[in-house]
């Protein structure tokens, strides 16, 4: 197989070179420009190439990808303008996937898996209440409660909340406020469909990263029409899954193809009130994630909704026409200019606002990984169709996915949330076991008191046996007084 892509023509043919495809590139351009053409010219090339490819689509026409082009007048003037010879129009191998199930098979990870960092902003969390999830994690780990799905995550919030007095004093302050404001932040989420990310069977890397029987590289395209409406959603499940190929992926140096290739469309919503602590994950990952053989291309309707951290690491460039109307606009222009190597035959500037549709400016890496001077170039037709695919024929390639039968029905096993009912329940029995015991012995401590009284009850007498008696005790006194008054008066008589 050829190891380069032809991207198109300028004054010479140009080349992506397969050998630095993990060095990164951006796709930028205005709507309309062609810049979804472009990435499908890229997605077929590399799977051509031998090499497996993600990617979004936001608009459902990245999935002509599975079909075949038709021909037509203006595809057969352009390729005669380019010099392409060994052109044909044929389908790739597709597998196509959806958080929400419906236009391809569900996409799933765990709770545990994405951590409380990417779930903070995904639930638009503030520091304290990030703090509090972050706890509630700890708590999970150390109690080894597994957290699948959304249910165990609310019951682990649940027990936190129970619990906060030793929790807080282990960890730190948990207040219930915090755990409130999490717990309805899963609601919106749930209402969003975000739960239908959690869950079993999660994925696997290892089903991106498929070739055909002939060799081809998979294209992987996640359905995102719905998707792209929930940007935080959107952009924190293609950051979890970017951190989960750096995390998980051996190094393999500079190898003469990528191992992978990820597109990730509507770059901006990645780095839209991105926290700077996060920001600078994503530096990281595409900093180091080429020396694990995985190339990370950009698509975004200007240059600068890409930082300049990341911009810099993004050596073969392809940028359409952009529109100079506003002060940003042309901001973006100046930017985008001063990011190509100079060439002397083209005012870059002007150039950027003149390009028709399906022209670029572009620039690749060539010899050593050195950036080529910037030409204006007319972009090769895609081999795939341009245009949507029919529900039938979806569901046709969906039917002979090689990974259905995994995905398609979801697993629920016993995890935290199940663990913890099991708890609350043997809690709840031991507290009625507390009560029924506590009642019973107040109740024992209450007849030993009513026995005891009916003792002291019993020595008692009535209050009038007790004047009768007194009656009498007065009445034998006076009596025995007056008879010993008697007896002693006789003696003296004597």
């Amino acid at each position: 197989m050829d190891n380069s892509i032809l991207i198109g023509a300028g004054a010479e043919q140009i080349h992506l070179d397969g050998r630095y495809g993990n060095r990164h590139g951006l796709v930028a351009g205005a709507t309309g420009t062609g810049k979804t053409v472009t990435l499908l010219v890229m997605a077929e090339g590399f799977s051509r190439m031998g090499v497996p490819v993600f990617m979004a689509d936001a608009k459902g026409d990245v999935a002509g990808l599975a079909a075949a082009g038709t021909p037509h007048p203006k595809i057969d003037e352009r390729l005669e303008t380019i010099g392409i010879e060994d052109y044909r129009q044929e389908p790739n191998p597709v597998v196509f996937w959806d958080i929400y199930g419906k236009s391809g098979h569900p996409v799933r990870t765990t709770v545990t898996e994405i951590g409380p960092t990417l779930l903070s902003r995904m639930l638009e969390l503030n520091d304290t209440q990030e703090g509090v999830l972050n706890v509630a994690f700890r708590v999970a780990d150390e109690s080894g409660l597994l957290l699948l799905d959304m249910k165990d995550l609310r019951s682990l919030l649940n027990h936190v909340a129970e619990h906060r007095k030793e929790i807080s004093a282990q960890y730190g302050l948990v207040n219930t406020a915090s755990i409130g404001a999490i717990q309805r932040r899963l609601l919106a989420l749930e209402a969003d469909g975000g739960d239908l990310f959690f869950g079993e069977p999660a994925l696997a890397l290892t089903d991106l990263m498929r070739s055909d029987l002939s060799g081809r590289g998979v294209i992987n395209i996640l359905s995102a029409e719905t998707l792209i409406l929930r940007p935080r959603l959107y952009s924190t499940f293609l950051l979890w899954l970017l951190s989960e190929l750096f995390e998980q992926l051996p190094e393999v140096g500079d190898p003469d193809k990528p191992r992978l290739v990820f597109f990730f469309d509507e770059a901006h919503l990645l780095f839209n009130d991105c926290p700077p602590a996060l920001q600078q994950r994503v530096e990281q990952v595409v900093r180091l994630i080429r020396s694990k053989g995985v190339g990370v291309y950009f698509c975004s309707q200007n240059p600068d909704d890409v930082p300049n951290e990341i911009l810099g690491q993004l050596g073969n460039r392809v940028q359409h026409a952009l529109r100079a109307y506003t002060p940003r606009d042309q901001k973006a222009v100046r930017t985008a200019a001063e990011t190509f190597v100079p060439n002397p035959a083209i005012d870059v500037v002007e150039t950027i606002t003149t390009l028709g549709t399906g022209e670029a400016l572009v620039s690749m890496l060539g010899h050593k990984g050195v950036p080529q001077p910037v030409d204006r170039a007319l972009i090769s037709p895609p081999r795939c169709r341009m245009g949507v695919l029919t529900p039938d024929e979806r569901a046709q390639v969906r039917s002979r996915s090689p990974v259905g039968s995994k995905y398609d029905q979801t697993l629920d096993r016993e995890s935290a949330h199940e663990m913890l009912k099991a708890i609350a329940e043997k809690e709840a029995l031991e507290a009625e076991k507390a009560r029924e015991a506590e009642a019973a012995e107040k109740t024992r401590q209450e007849a030993e008191k009513a026995t005891a009284k009916k003792r002291r009850g019993s020595g008692r007498q009535g209050a009038g046996e007790a004047f009768f008696k007194s009656t009498l005790r007065t009445i034998g006194t006076t009596l025995g007084r007056e008879i010993s008054r008697g007896l002693l008066g006789l003696i003296r008589r004597r």
